[in-house]
């Protein structure tokens, strides 16, 4: 594909050294020629520097005959977005997409109205991040975890400590000591910074990081034989009142009991304190401190989210609030170089924009039978799910005969009101919705068997 990025901040980087590597041409534009000098050196692009929202300089990158405009330019008014992204399509570029950070924008009307003057997507970084947070408080599992189809599927991650009772097993060993009270499967394992596709002979070492699928009803017992608790979130602590940790506050605030949010800008708090419901409490202090964090009682609290701009903060915070008993903690963390440090050192869950922006916006290079895409922290895997074409290419074998990439793995799939984890004698049918973990060699050789 041909694809041009508008920005090269943070996400524009991010997402060209991402798509630079699936064999698309990249053009990057941005205003600030630094930037650019600095993204050549770490991806394949091509650069141009010069006005976001200029025609020529749309049209010098080649706008009128590609394939995707991604529109990121990070300043504070990112309406040079919307308006670079309406060029871009009017020029002749096929799909657009705007970074935007207006939430009326989203609404239902306004949405539909972007959509009919050309735009295929807005996204909103902060917003899917909170949102992101919101859902995993939701959880009861004290791990990192993922609904599809509402729960008819589950995926749960699980680090192994030393005292986990399926270390030195192999997959089949660990398949086997479960059977027949749980259908699951194992789809990915972390282990010394790499991301391994298991097989049945793969064996489980101290310190992996298992991304397991099952069921809705196998979570419990999976937990259960693995020796972690689930934990019902009731108080809520936020370090940071970010835009993300006010909408953090707002969603969480209708199905717990309590909600607190530090911040060092009593400027910033005020405003907070407006904004929110009765059960969201503000205070102004400095939450990076260990004796005000006490005198706070967060010893009380069953889940601490910490939010500021600083990654280092928000690492070292959750790692205090784990020291004083805090059962769930959850970090944002914007260095990708940091999300496995933070989850070596105990944060429970690590939230990064870039990446979440980033499966939104590479399913736009995929097929249309693509509803979803995500990359979780702590894996290079990605995860997709697939709504199954008639006559595709994975409909005419079982899985066992079936020439599917090595360096991917269906995890389950979802057929009307059951779901199931598959197997080799498992044939996909027509519209089946099928869950796949892939790393990134493998998407495309994935995408191509079910179009």
């Amino acid at each position: 594909m041909t694809i041009i990025i508008e920005g090269a901040g943070e996400v524009g980087s991010h997402l060209a050294k991402m798509l630079s590597e699936e064999a698309n041409d990249i053009t990057v534009i941005d205003c600030d020629a630094e930037r650019l000098s600095r993204l050549s050196l770490t991806a394949d692009v091509v650069t141009i520097t010069g006005s976001l929202s200029s025609i020529k300089v749309l049209k010098e990158a080649g706008v009128e005959s590609a394939d995707l405009f991604i529109a990121v330019n990070p300043a504070a008014s990112q309406d040079v977005n919307l308006v670079s992204a309406l060029l871009a399509k009017k020029l002749g570029c096929k799909k657009v997409c705007a970074r935007i950070n207006d939430e009326e924008y989203l609404s239902y009307e306004n949405k539909f109205l972007f959509t009919e003057m050309g735009i295929d997507l807005m996204f909103y970084p902060e917003k899917i991040a909170a949102a992101e947070i919101t859902g995993l408080l939701k959880h009861k599992a004290s791990t990192e975890s993922m609904d599809f189809a509402r729960g008819k599927l589950q995926l749960a991650v699980f680090k192994l400590e030393d005292d986990s009772p399926v270390i030195d097993m192999k997959v089949s060993e660990f398949a086997a000591a479960m059977a027949p009270k749980l259908q699951f499967r194992v789809v990915a394992i972390t282990r010394d910074n790499k991301t391994l596709m298991p097989q049945f002979d793969t064996r489980l070492k101290y310190h992996d990081v298992v991304f397991i699928i099952t069921t809705r009803d196998g979570i419990t017992p999976m937990m259960d034989f693995l020796g972690k608790s689930n934990i019902e979130v009731k108080n809520v602590m936020i370090l940071g009142a970010s835009q993300i940790g006010e909408m953090v506050a707002g969603g969480i605030s209708k199905f717990v009991e309590s909600v607190k949010v530090l911040d060092m800008d009593r400027r910033r708090c005020l405003e907070l304190s407006e904004n929110t419901d009765d059960n969201v409490l503000v205070v102004n202090g400095d939450g990076r401190d260990s004796d005000f964090l006490l005198e706070e009682n967060i010893r009380d609290y069953d889940a601490f989210v910490a939010v500021t701009d600083n990654d280092e903060a928000n690492i070292l915070a959750c790692v205090v609030a784990k020291k004083f008993g805090v059962g769930r903690t959850v970090a944002e963390v914007e260095n990708i170089e940091y999300i496995r440090l933070a989850e070596e050192m105990g944060v429970d869950a690590v939230i990064n924009k870039k990446l979440i922006t980033a499966g939104k916006i590479f399913k736009m290079t995929l097929s249309n039978k693509v509803r979803f895409i995500k990359y979780m922290s702590g894996t290079d895997a990605e995860i997709l799910e697939y709504i199954v074409a008639p006559e595709s290419a994975i409909t005419h074998n079982a899985l066992k005969d079936t020439d599917f990439p090595r360096d991917a793995i269906i995890g389950g799939i979802i057929r009307g009101n059951e779901s199931f984890i598959a197997v080799g004698d498992t044939k996909i049918e027509a519209y089946d919705r099928v869950v796949v973990f892939s790393l990134p060699n493998a998407v495309k050789e994935v995408d191509r068997l079910f179009k």
